[in-house]
C-alpha cells in the first residue's frame, strides 16, 4: 500500500461529513434552527479527525518529507496551496465552535454565522479533496522510493496510534484546570 492510500480513505469519511454538514444546511433553512449537538459533533470532527488527525498526516509526515525533494514548480504551488486551505478550514472551524456558543447564548446572528462557516467549509472540502486526490497525491509519491514509500506508511500508522491518547490526554488536562 502507498502512503496515499491511508489518506484517501480518510477523504471518504470526510465527504460523508461535508455530505450530514450540507444536510443540517438544509435544516437551518426550513427550520430556522440547527442541532447543538451536531454542530458539536462537526467541530470535534474537523479538529481531531480531519485536522490534527488527517492534515497531520498531510502536514506532518507527508509535506515535511516533500519539502526534503526538488519539486516541480506545480507541485511546489499546490503543496503550498494545500497548506493554506488547511489553515482556512481551521479558521472556520473556530468560527463555526464560536458561532455555536453564542447561538446556546441567544445570539441574534450567530446562526447565519453558523450558515456561513458551514457554507465555507463544504464548499472548500470537496475542491480540496480533489486536488489532493486527483493532481497532487498520485504525482508526488514519484518522489519517494519504495523504501521510502513503507516507512511513510509506518510513520502514517504511528502517528494514528498515538492520537487516541493525545486526545485524552488533552481532555483531561483541561478538566484539571477547569476549561471544560
Amino acid at each position: 500500500m502507498k502512503p496515499i492510500g491511508p489518506l484517501m480513505r480518510e477523504h471518504r469519511l470526510i465527504e460523508r461529513m461535508v455530505g450530514l454538514m450540507e444536510k443540517e444546511l438544509q435544516r437551518i433553512s426550513q427550520e430556522d434552527r440547527t442541532e447543538i449537538g451536531f454542530i458539536e459533533a462537526a467541530v470535534d470532527f474537523f479538529r481531531i479527525y480531519a485536522d490534527r488527525t488527517h492534515h497531520g498526516k498531510e502536514e506532518d509526515i507527508l509535506f515535511r518529507e516533500l519539502a526534503k525533494k526538488q519539486l516541480s514548480p506545480e507541485h511546489k504551488q499546490i503543496m503550498d496551496e494545500l497548506i493554506e486551505e488547511h489553515a482556512y478550514a481551521r479558521k472556520f472551524v473556530t468560527s463555526l465552535s464560536n458561532a455555536k456558543e453564542s447561538y446556546v447564548k441567544g445570539g441574534i446572528d450567530s446562526l447565519k454565522d453558523i450558515q456561513a462557516c458551514l457554507k465555507e467549509l463544504v464548499t472548500l472540502y470537496p475542491a480540496h479533496i480533489e486536488k489532493e486526490d486527483k493532481r497532487f497525491f498520485y504525482p508526488c509519491m514519484e518522489y519517494f522510493s519504495e523504501d521510502e514509500q513503507d516507512k511513510m506508511l509506518q510513520e502514517f500508522w504511528d502517528f494514528d496510534k498515538n492520537m487516541i491518547h493525545e486526545k485524552y490526554e488533552k481532555a483531561v488536562e483541561e478538566l484539571e484546570r477547569g476549561e471544560s
